[in-house]
């Protein structure tokens, strides 16, 4: 089976490492890492989905001189929602601070000065959005989502951002108490990234 090429537009050595994973049977991974620096594009969006699809877009143009022909990029904007402070973070999940250690403490400051203590008030989710561009086309845009509980303190140490706050009732603790592939089984990331391999497998893949 001949496999496309899939250049993921971060730098995140997390989030390439599960995109890698989710699509690693039907395309050949590369990161950002992987060629000449070039600017990171601006997260102007009101939504997961329209910053998705502007960053593809964007690094789909930025790096076009470096790209192996047919190469494909794709792009994510991810983040976490919270019911009770009215999506917050959401799209600025990544913005509300320069490191996750802090990001974390944001979270929590608000949610105790809101009083939210219980598992009820709590309750969260975990958005992705991504978008699979060549050249100046979508080809997919699509999202996936996992509902979970914010945990009253960081725990575990897997993962990456958020994941030791987002408790995950089915599995009984955070993400980032979980392994790598109990992550992929469920998780935001993994359902839109089923829905990428599917597209490939149907549009992309040559026997």
């Amino acid at each position: 089976m001949s496999r496309p090429v899939i250049v993921f537009g971060t730098r995140n050595p997390g989030k390439l490492r599960e995109v890698a994973a989710g699509l690693g049977e039907v395309a050949r991974v590369q990161g950002l890492d992987d060629f000449p620096p070039v600017p990171e594009p601006v997260e102007s969006g009101a939504s997961f989905a329209e910053n998705a699809r502007a960053k593809a877009l964007a690094y789909a143009k930025l790096l076009a001189p470096h790209l192996e022909k047919d190469a494909l990029v794709l792009a994510e904007d991810a983040g976490l929602e919270i019911y009770a402070l009215d999506g917050y973070p959401g799209v600025r999940s990544s913005r509300i601070a320069d490191d996750d250690e802090v990001r974390r403490r944001l979270v929590l400051a608000k949610l105790h000065a809101g009083g939210y203590s219980d598992e009820d008030s709590r309750r969260a989710r975990f958005v992705s959005a991504m978008a699979l561009v060549t050249g100046g086309e979508v080809l997919a845009q699509v999202e996936g989502e996992v509902e979970g509980v914010i945990a009253p303190q960081p725990r575990g140490t897997g993962g990456f951002g958020y994941d030791p706050l987002f408790f995950y009732p089915p599995y009984g603790k955070t993400f980032g108490e979980c392994s790598l592939a109990e992550k992929r089984a469920v998780s935001h990331r993994a359902m839109a990234l089923t829905v990428i391999m599917d597209f490939i497998r149907k549009n992309l893949t040559e026997e």
